[in-house]
This record gives structure tokens, C-alpha cells and sequence, in this order.
């Protein structure tokens, strides 16, 4: 496999419910669909009450030519803890896990090593907690699990749940470095950039955007960030 770049992108799928309260798993998937990626992380993938079945059917996102990456979860869940990844044909799944994250409220993060065009890369996907001190040693649990495996390229995605600056954040993560990051929350008039992505140093940005067009201002209370990403 070999290109220039690999676009990668976070969705908070809000279980699939817009801004019109109507749940509406299509339209999410079409959002997803419009936004060119080769993988997407996701977050609210599944709905709230246990067993917490997919808000997001299997089925639907196979329909349209995803593969669901397996992270184990029961119940008909699309990921773990509402973290999912979806995969477009090309993509070759190394090995999938899953971490538990510290903190009041029950939290995970999902890890995926793939071959993609521009490489081996590890992908962990994330849905941070709300409390600033939990966020923190729910990074420091992340950076501690990327120090037991051997190195690979990494990003993290997912909603970081921060309205600042991400230095905090940053500080807690070991080997890789906090983008910017667009403006993505509230979805109808993005203000917030709780939507974001890490890189490792092997990797390198070359363009970032949220996704605002129809149906997304609507499709959930979060916009979608993407990013191209090249080896250096």
C-alpha cells in the first residue's frame, strides 16, 4: 500500500440523535460517508442503557461498504464505551483492543494497529470525561498504555470534552502532541474545539477542517473534524 496521505476523521454521533431530536442513524451515516476518510472514530456510537446496542446498525454501515472494527464489546454494541472505528476495504487490521479509563462516570478509549497507505499506524480513539482532573489521569492512563506496547505511528482522536487550549492535556500525553484543532461544538455555531486530534513525531499534519455541510449542522450536537496526515 503507498500514497502520499491517509485522511482520518472523529464523529461524536450523539447516538444518532440531531439537533431535531429525531434519531436518525442514516443521516449520520451519510455525514460520515461525506467526509472522504479511510477510517472514522467515533464517540455516543452506542445508545445510552445497558446492554447499550449500536445507535449505528452494523448492518447500515456494512451496507454502505464500512468495516467495523472489533473491540469486544457485548450486546450488540458497535465499539467499546460508544468508541467505534469504521474502516473503508484497503485497510488491514493489525490488532484491536480496548482500556478502561478512570473516572466517575464509565469511560474507554479503543485502540486500533492498521496498515494503511501511509503505513503501520496506531489509531486509539477516545470520548474524554467532563471533570478537568479526570481527563487528565484518563490521558496519563492512555500514555501509560502506549508505553507497554512497542512503537508504532500513532494519533489519538476523539472528543477531548476541553474548552481550552489543551496545554494541561498536552503535558499528560508522552510522544505525541495535541493539534490545534477546528471549531466544532456546538455543531449549529462552533465556537468549542473538544473535537481534536494527537500526533506522534513520525507523522505530519496536512490539513485539518471540520465538516459543516448539510446534513451536519443538524445530524448531531458535534460537527466532524477530519485531517490529512502524511509520514515525515
Amino acid at each position: 500500500m503507498s500514497s502520499s496521505h491517509f485522511r482520518i476523521a472523529s464523529y461524536n454521533l450523539q447516538k444518532c440523535v440531531g439537533l431535531d431530536l429525531r434519531r436518525r442513524p442514516d443521516r449520520s451515516l451519510n455525514v460520515i460517508n461525506a467526509l472522504g476518510a479511510e477510517l472514522v472514530v467515533l464517540q455516543e456510537a452506542d445508545k445510552r442503557l445497558p446492554p447499550r446496542p449500536a445507535a449505528l446498525p452494523h448492518e447500515m454501515a456494512e451496507a454502505d461498504g464500512w468495516q467495523v472494527l472489533p473491540f469486544g464489546a457485548p450486546g450488540g454494541s458497535l465499539g467499546w464505551h460508544g468508541n467505534a472505528m469504521l474502516a473503508r476495504p484497503g485497510l488491514r487490521v493489525i490488532e484491536t483492543s480496548h482500556i478502561d479509563l478512570p473516572g466517575l462516570e464509565p469511560r474507554g478509549a479503543i485502540r486500533a494497529d492498521l496498515d494503511t497507505p501511509i503505513g503501520p499506524l496506531r489509531v486509539i480513539g477516545l470520548h474524554l470525561g467532563l471533570v478537568r482532573r479526570y481527563r487528565l489521569l484518563q490521558l496519563a492512563a492512555i500514555s501509560r498504555m502506549l508505553g507497554r506496547l512497542a512503537p508504532l505511528p500513532t494519533v489519538l482522536a476523539g472528543d477531548f470534552n476541553d474548552w481550552g487550549k489543551g496545554h494541561a492535556m498536552d503535558a499528560q500525553l508522552k510522544g505525541v502532541d495535541l493539534l490545534p484543532g477546528a471549531p466544532s461544538f456546538p455543531a449549529a455555531r462552533p465556537v468549542a474545539r473538544l473535537d481534536r486530534f494527537a500526533l506522534g513525531p513520525e507523522l505530519r499534519l496536512l490539513r485539518l477542517e471540520a465538516y459543516d455541510d448539510r446534513p451536519a449542522r443538524v445530524a448531531s450536537d458535534h460537527l466532524p473534524v477530519w485531517a490529512d496526515l502524511a509520514r515525515r
